[in-house]
């Protein structure tokens, strides 16, 4: 992905599936790393458009900030060249930089922001949060908005107009008017990421809110059925992702 911008790299994302690799660790809990690049290259293998490494549902909040790096380091030797690498950061806002700054020096692609550490955030404490990461990177920034960081679409525009390098909105909550809205008042001026378990369940309502793409969990032991179901979404096929769900 070398040389496109953060938005043609937000673009791409949103044109097909995503994947988030599951983190392999051995029994004492290290980092696995052998095991993982083997998986990475394996689900490289089928049609994804971005991983996002490591991902949200566990991993990230396991692992150190060391082996954070490690592991989206990992993720992008062992990903095709062309298959972009969408690397986290959260926690505290200084540390979210600091992790910004870390994906940036392993070959990222792009950040997934998650919520701050506090129990409960006000919007401009999440703009401020949001703000300082995009200003500490030149990567593409992806928030994701879900616990403790539900954005107002007020608070989206602003950032927006803000940070030229805000390029995504990736949804865990699941609340249809909040998304309304949003995609209402920001257009294509975002890519829009399905991010509730299981992602299949909402593809089809999502996919008129703007949201052309999700992170599948099932792409990780079941690849090809995951391909076809979001094939099947995108022709909005009706009848045959029905049939699939059942």
């Amino acid at each position: 992905m070398a040389g496109l911008t953060p938005w043609e790299v937000a673009q791409y994302l949103g044109s097909g599936l995503l994947s988030f690799p599951i983190t392999h660790l051995t029994r004492d809990g290290a980092f696995d790393e052998p095991s993982y690049r083997e998986h990475v290259a394996w689900l490289s293998e089928f049609p994804v458009t971005g991983l996002f490494a490591p991902g949200g549902t566990g991993e990230f909040f396991s692992l150190t900030l060391a082996e954070v790096e490690t592991v989206v380091t990992a993720a992008v030797a062992a990903a095709p060249e062309g298959l972009p690498v969408i690397a986290p950061a959260g926690y505290g806002t200084a540390i979210a930089v600091e992790l910004a700054r870390a994906a940036e020096r392993a070959g990222a692609h792009g950040i997934l922001l998650f919520p701050p550490y506090l129990t409960e955030a006000g919007q401009a404490g999440l703009r401020a949060h949001v703000r300082a990461v995009c200003d500490a990177t030149g990567l593409g920034v992806i928030v994701y908005n879900r616990a403790n960081a539900r954005f107002t679409d007020e608070t989206i525009g602003r950032l927006a107009d803000e940070c030229a390098n805000l390029v995504g909105f990736k949804d865990g909550v699941g609340d249809i008017e909040q998304m309304t809205r949003i995609y209402a008042r920001m257009g294509d001026r975002l890519t829009y990421i399905g991010g509730l378990p299981t992602a299949e369940m909402f593809a089809l309502p999502y996919l008129s809110l703007g949201l052309t793409t999700y992170s599948s969990a099932i792409f990780n032991f079941l690849p090809r059925y995951a391909v076809d179901f979001y094939g099947a979404v995108r022709r909005h096929d009706d009848a045959a992702v029905m049939v699939a769900l059942e």
